[in-house]
């Protein structure tokens, strides 16, 4: 429960801070607000105002801002007309400027809510857990990311051990880094730069996409050391007597370089481990009884890192450079769209974004208290722009949409008949139940597959 409410608290938040973006600039050129209200459905309460209604919907899933007169075209229709009625502070009364400033404001309060967030995020900092930079080959495990085909890692010359030192001039500085710029750039060329045994070698990378998800992958895994850091009360691992600080050197004879070297002798053995360990500079043996890595209970020594900006102007310029690259982060996504990823699986609805969001938080506060929601702003920063994009598209019912029409308009010097606005709406409206339906089968393979 307390995930479903976090999720929707946050999604919430993300679409009223668009609405109002609508409610301002339509107060500001002088068009009418009937009503804003937070949620949909009946109204749980309401609060008249001079000009505009306050509403709290049953349904605690965004909400909506409803300008006077901005389904004139249907009253058209239904009385015949081939204008839209303009009565004085309706949508359609005011200049077509105006309308594209109403239009154009629930995205653009989208893209300053994601540099807020941003800059807030940077300016408190935020400590990322990760691995270090030097990786193990996903191939070393008998996994292939596509059959008949090697892995696009082992197909650069990449080798277990290297250390990635920096991808397209941009610095690697641990495995964050290394994921976050592959995932982002499928079938694009990479230089890289590796440190191999104490020699540079330069190589050239292309990541493969992955069609369930749209991110790029090369077939690597983190090189962790089997250092234990920690081990789980009354799991295999603290039945077997291991502690924080124990070194594993061998698991049922053979030499254990990291830990993925680890999970490959559970998976041989499927059942009992023989571990040497390196306890105080002596070495020590123990069996744990377990079938798998992630059943004994050991989490493994990560490395740390702290983003921080160092002032305020600092914090401001890297907040928007931050939302600006994810602008375009998500605009390639959409291409990704037509180049063979499946939708059912890459797509996701509100369903899913809700549980995502929740989940993420209600984790996050579990282990770090308050402090937890910093990792949280930055998803929602995310999904800020990916909804000032999704608005912007050139699509009937959505705000892009409408910027269309009305730069027709003063092309044309005088507005499209109701006849054809409604025609266009109806083709968006059929648009987006598809997109709907799409969105929700994906929530359901989502969540079935869980």
């Amino acid at each position: 429960m307390v995930t479903i409410i976090l999720g929707l608290i946050g999604l919430s938040l993300v679409v009223i801070v668009h609405e109002f973006g609508h409610f301002l600039i339509a107060r500001t050129v002088g068009v009418d607000v009937e009503a804003f209200s937070v949620g949909w459905g009946p109204a749980l309460l309401t609060h008249k105002g001079k000009k505009t209604e306050w509403r709290l919907g049953v349904l605690p899933i965004g909400g909506y801002c409803k300008l006077k007169g901005e389904d004139g075209f249907r009253a058209a229709i239904e009385q015949k007309l081939d204008f839209i009625p303009a009565d004085k502070g309706s949508f359609y009364a005011a200049h077509p400027l105006k309308r594209i400033a109403i239009a154009l404001a629930g995205p653009l309060f989208n893209m300053i809510f994601a540099v807020l967030v941003f800059t807030f995020v940077v300016a408190i900092g935020t400590t990322i857990r990760t691995a270090p930079n030097r990786i193990v080959l996903s191939s070393e495990t008998g996994t292939t990311m596509q059959a008949g085909s090697s892995n696009p890692a082992d197909m650069a010359g990449l080798q277990t051990g290297d250390i990635l030192q920096s991808i397209d001039g941009r610095t690697i500085r641990d495995y964050s880094d290394l994921q976050e710029i592959i995932a982002s750039n499928p079938g694009k060329a990479l230089s890289v730069q590796v440190l191999r045994n104490g020699s540079i070698q330069n190589l050239v990378l292309t990541p493969r996409l992955d069609a369930n998800t749209g991110a790029g992958v090369i077939g690597v895994y983190p090189w962790i050391d089997p250092l234990v850091s920690s081990v789980k009360e009354q799991s295999p691992a603290a039945i077997a007597d291991l502690k924080p600080g124990d070194k594993i050197l061998s698991a049922n004879g053979k030499p254990i370089r990291n830990t993925i070297d680890l999970m490959n002798s559970f998976k041989a053995a499927n059942g009992p481990v023989e571990l040497t360990l390196e306890r105080n500079g002596q070495n020590l043996s123990t069996t744990i009884i377990a079938k798998s890595l992630e059943e004994t209970g050991i989490a493994f020594v990560s490395i740390t890192r702290t983003d921080k900006a160092s002032s305020l102007p600092d914090a401001i310029a890297k907040g928007a450079k931050e939302t600006m690259s994810t602008f375009a982060l998500t605009i390639r996504s959409i291409g990704l769209l037509f180049r063979g990823v499946n939708i059912f699986k890459a797509v996701s609805g509100p369903a899913r974004i809700t549980y995502l969001i929740g989940t993420a938080a209600s984790e996050q506060i579990k282990v770090e208290g308050l402090a937890g929601l910093v990792p949280v702003l930055s998803f929602l920063a995310f999904l800020s722009v990916g909804l000032a994009i999704m608005n912007l598209l050139p699509l009937p019912v959505l705000d892009g949409g409408l910027i269309l029409v009305f730069f027709i308009e003063l092309a044309r010097r005088r507005p499209l008949s109701a006849k054809t606005l409604y025609r266009y709406q109806f083709i968006g409206a059929a648009f987006v139940l598809v997109l709907f339906v799409v969105a929700t089968m994906s929530d359901i393979f989502f969540f079935a597959a869980r």
